[in-house]
C-alpha cells in the first residue's frame, strides 16, 4: 500500500476477507460481526452474545493488521480452542496468503491445507498444523495460542543466553478471546518459571500430622469469607506440645518462626481446600482445578508451600519446593501489547475493571437476530438434598417431554452427587468434569439433541457452540439449570448463554439453597428468617423478586472485593514490573551484542556520584569523610587503586567525582 494507513484499508480488507470466508469455509459475516471487526481493530473489547460467531470475527482485525507484517495473536484460554479456531479459519488466510501459527503445551505447528496428521482426528479442522519450531509458529502472520503460553514464552526468551533462542517478536497486536476469563479471572495468577530449592520435605508430613489432631472451633478458626484459618489460644498450647517447645518458650519466637508458616499452610490445605473441588489426585499427584472454568491446571502449583501441604495431607509424595527464577502476572504481560482487543459473551459487569487497569473501552454489539431466551427466577431451598430433589424432577420433566438439559454444577463433586441421583432415576446422561478433557468437545457438541441431559462444571461455559437437534425449538430450545450461584455474576450468564443462541428458543433456571457457599458467606440469615416466619418446608422453594436481588447484591460486592484486591495486585506489580523491564531490556542489549560500554560507564559515574554524595557530612563547608569514600569506591573495584585519604583532599564535590571516574575510566580500558 502507499503509504496508506491500516485504517484507510479497513474497508477493502474486511470486504475481501468476508468474501473469502465466504468461498473457503461457506461463511458469509454479518453486518453486525464486521462491526465487532472494527471494534476489535480500534483496540476495545467486544461484548457479543454466545453463537454469535467470535471465531469468524476475529479473522477480519488478525488480516488486516497481520499486513503491518509484525504479527498478531489470537489468545485463547485452551490449547485445544487455539488448535480448533486456528484449524477452522485457516483455509480463509490460506486464500488471502496469510500464514497461520499455533502454539500449544507441547507442539507448535503452520496451517498447511496439503499436509495431513499421521495420527488424523475425527475433527478435520485439526488434522492440518505442520509441526514447526516455536520460533517458526511465532514468524507467521497470525499466531493463535493460550494465555499461559504466551506468557511462559516471554520470560523463558528472557532466561535465554543466545540471541537465536529467542522465540517471540516484538509484542504487537493481540486479541484476547474470553477476555473476561484472562483478564480478570486469572489476572491475579503469576506465571512462574522456577528452579528447585533446598529439601524440607518432612516439615510437611509432619505439620499435616499435627493439623488433622486439632479441631476446629477448638483449636482454631475457620474465616471463609477472607479465607483465613487461625489458632486459639488452647491450638497454640496444643501445637508447642505436640512440638515438644519448652516450657517458657513460645511457637511465635523467632526461632520457630518457620515452623508457624508450616503450620499455616497445613490447616490452609486441611480447611480451605478440598479434593475434587479445588484439586484432584491422579496417578499420585495433585492437579489444580481452575475454580472458573473446572479444567485441571497441569504443571501449576499453588505458590509458597500450600501445595506440598496439600500433598502431604493427601499422603502422596510431596514434591521439591522451588525458588522463583522468572515471573509476570497476566495483567502486566498484556499490558506490554501496543494494541490490545478482547472479546467475550460477558463483560459489562466489569467494564469499570477493563477501563482502569488496561485501558480498554467495552462495546456491546447487537444480537443478529432478536434474543428469545426466557430466564426464570431463582428458586432457593432450605437445604442442599433439597434443592437437588428439584433439580431432578426439573430434568424429569423436561427429559419427558425431550428437551435437551444442560445442568452446570460448580465443582467435580457436586456433578457427580448429581449423575448418581440421575443414574437412580434412570435418567440417560453425559457427565463433563475436568477429568474428560478430550472428550468435552464432542460431548457438549450432542447436547443439544432431543432429550439429551448433559452435566457439566463450568469449563462447559467457553468457547464450545451447543447447535440444537431436530425438532427440539420446536418443543421451546436447550433448558439451562444452574444448581449454584457463582461469585462473578459473569460465570452465571456464561451458562445461561448456552441457551438461546442465534435467535434460537431456550430458557434458564438457577436453583440455590441456604447451604451454598455465596449464600452461607453473605446474607442466609435473612433468607432462613423469610422462610422461617412464612414455615416453609424443605422442599418448597422461594421464588420471589426480593431473593434474586439479595442475591444478585452479594454476587457484586464479591466482584468489588475481588477487583480491590487485583488493583491493589497491580500497583504493588507496578513496582516490580519497572524493574523486570529494565532488567530484561538491559539483559537483551547484552545477549544481541550491542557494545554497552557506555551504559557500563554511566553505571559507574552514577555510583561513584552516589559515594561521594553519601560521604559528605556538611552541606555547608564541604566536610568529607575520606575514609568512607574510599571504602565504597574499594566496594566498586575491588580495592582502593592505591589510593589514600591525603589524595582526595583539597577538592570540592565535583572534583572528586571527576578524580574518581577518571580512575575507574582507567581501570575499565
Amino acid at each position: 500500500a502507499a503509504g496508506e494507513t491500516l485504517d484507510d484499508l479497513l474497508p477493502e480488507a474486511f470486504a475481501v476477507v468476508r468474501e473469502a470466508a465466504r468461498r473457503t469455509i461457506g461463511m458469509r459475516h454479518f453486518d453486525v460481526q464486521l462491526m465487532a471487526g472494527i471494534v476489535l481493530h480500534e483496540g476495545k473489547i467486544a461484548e457479543m452474545k454466545t453463537g454469535e460467531g467470535k471465531t469468524l470475527v476475529a479473522t477480519l482485525p488478525l488480516y488486516l493488521n497481520a499486513l503491518e507484517g509484525r504479527g498478531c495473536h489470537l489468545v485463547t484460554p485452551n490449547d485445544y480452542l487455539s488448535r480448533v479456531g486456528g484449524g477452522w479459519m485457516g483455509p480463509v488466510y490460506h486464500f488471502l496468503g496469510v500464514s497461520v501459527g499455533v502454539i500449544t503445551h507441547e507442539f507448535a505447528g503452520i496451517y498447511d491445507p496439503s499436509y495431513m496428521d499421521p495420527n488424523p482426528s475425527p475433527d478435520d479442522r485439526l488434522n492440518h498444523w505442520r509441526p514447526v519450531s516455536r520460533r517458526e509458529a511465532y514468524l507467521a502472520d497470525i499466531t493463535y495460542g493460550t494465555n499461559n503460553e504466551f506468557g511462559f514464552d516471554y520470560l523463558r526468551d528472557n532466561l535465554v543466553y543466545r540471541p537465536e533462542d529467542f522465540v517471540q517478536r516484538e509484542l504487537n497486536y493481540a486479541i484476547v478471546d474470553e477476555v473476561d476469563n484472562i483478564l480478570i479471572d486469572e489476572a491475579r495468577t503469576p506465571l512462574i518459571i522456577s528452579g528447585p530449592a533446598q529439601e524440607t520435605v518432612d516439615r510437611y508430613y509432619q505439620f499435616a500430622q499435627i493439623a488433622r489432631q486439632l479441631r476446629k472451633d477448638v483449636h482454631y478458626t475457620v474465616d471463609l469469607k477472607h479465607r483465613n484459618v487461625t489458632l486459639t489460644e488452647a491450638g497454640i498450647d496444643r501445637v508447642e506440645r505436640l512440638l515438644g517447645i519448652p516450657e517458657g518458650q513460645s511457637l511465635y519466637d523467632d526461632r520457630y518462626s518457620e515452623l508457624v508458616h508450616y503450620l499455616e499452610q497445613a490447616l490452609k490445605a486441611k480447611e480451605l481446600f478440598h479434593r475434587d473441588k479445588d484439586y484432584i489426585v491422579r496417578d499420585g499427584e495433585v492437579i489444580i482445578v481452575d475454580e472458573f472454568t473446572g479444567r485441571q491446571m497441569l504443571g501449576r502449583r499453588y505458590s509458597e508451600g500450600l501445595h506440598q501441604a496439600i500433598e502431604a495431607k493427601e499422603g502422596v509424595r510431596v514434591q521439591r519446593e522451588t525458588l522463583t527464577q522468572a515471573t509476570i502476572t497476566f495483567q502486566n504481560y498484556f499490558r506490554m501489547y501496543k494494541k490490545l482487543a478482547g472479546m467475550t459473551g460477558t463483560a459489562a459487569t466489569e467494564a469499570e475493571e477493563f477501563a482502569t487497569i488496561y485501558n480498554l473501552d467495552v462495546v456491546v454489539i447487537p444480537t443478529d437476530k432478536p434474543m428469545i431466551r426466557i430466564d426464570y427466577p431463582d428458586q432457593v431451598y432450605r437445604t442442599e438434598e433439597a434443592k437437588f430433589r428439584a433439580v431432578v424432577r426439573e430434568i424429569k420433566e423436561m427429559h419427558a417431554i425431550g428437551r435437551p438439559v444442560l445442568v452446570g454444577t460448580t465443582s467435580i463433586e457436586k456433578s457427580e452427587y448429581l449423575s448418581m441421583l440421575l443414574k437412580r432415576e434412570g435418567i440417560p446422561h453425559e457427565v463433563l468434569n475436568a477429568k474428560h478433557h478430550e472428550r468435552e468437545a464432542l460431548i457438549v457438541a450432542k447436547a443439544g439433541q432431543p432429550g439429551a441431559v448433559t452435566i457439566a462444571t463450568n469449563m462447559a461455559g467457553r468457547g464450545t457452540d451447543i447447535v440444537l437437534g431436530p425438532g427440539v425449538a420446536e418443543k421451546g430450545g436447550l433448558h439451562v439449570i444452574g444448581t449454584e450461584r457463582h461469585e462473578a455474576r459473569r460465570i452465571d450468564n456464561q451458562l445461561r448463554g448456552r441457551a438461546g443462541r442465534q435467535g434460537d428458543p431456550g430458557s434458564s433456571r438457577f436453583f440455590l439453597s441456604l447451604e451454598d457457599e455465596l449464600l452461607r458467606r453473605f446474607g442466609s440469615d435473612r433468607i432462613t428468617g423469610i422462610m422461617d416466619r412464612l414455615g416453609m418446608e424443605d422442599d418448597t422453594p422461594i421464588e420471589h423478586p426480593l431473593i434474586t436481588k439479595t442475591i444478585e447484591s452479594a454476587q457484586t460486592k464479591v466482584e468489588g472485593y475481588n477487583f480491590d484486591l487485583r488493583k491493589h495486585l497491580v500497583e504493588y506489580d507496578d513496582v516490580v514490573n519497572k524493574h523486570r523491564e529494565v532488567i530484561y531490556a538491559e539483559r537483551r542489549k547484552i545477549i544481541q551484542g550491542e557494545n554497552l560500554r557506555q551504559n557500563v560507564l554511566d553505571m559507574v559515574r552514577r555510583q561513584i556520584e552516589h559515594i561521594v554524595e553519601s560521604s559528605t557530612e556538611s552541606e555547608r563547608f564541604a566536610e568529607f569523610d575520606y575514609e568512607e569514600m574510599l571504602r565504597g569506591f574499594a566496594g566498586l573495584l575491588g580495592d582502593t587503586d592505591g589510593l589514600r585519604p591525603r589524595d582526595l583532599e583539597g577538592r570540592s564535590k565535583d572534583e572528586l567525582v571527576e578524580f574518581l571516574y577518571g580512575r575507574a575510566l582507567a581501570r575499565y580500558e
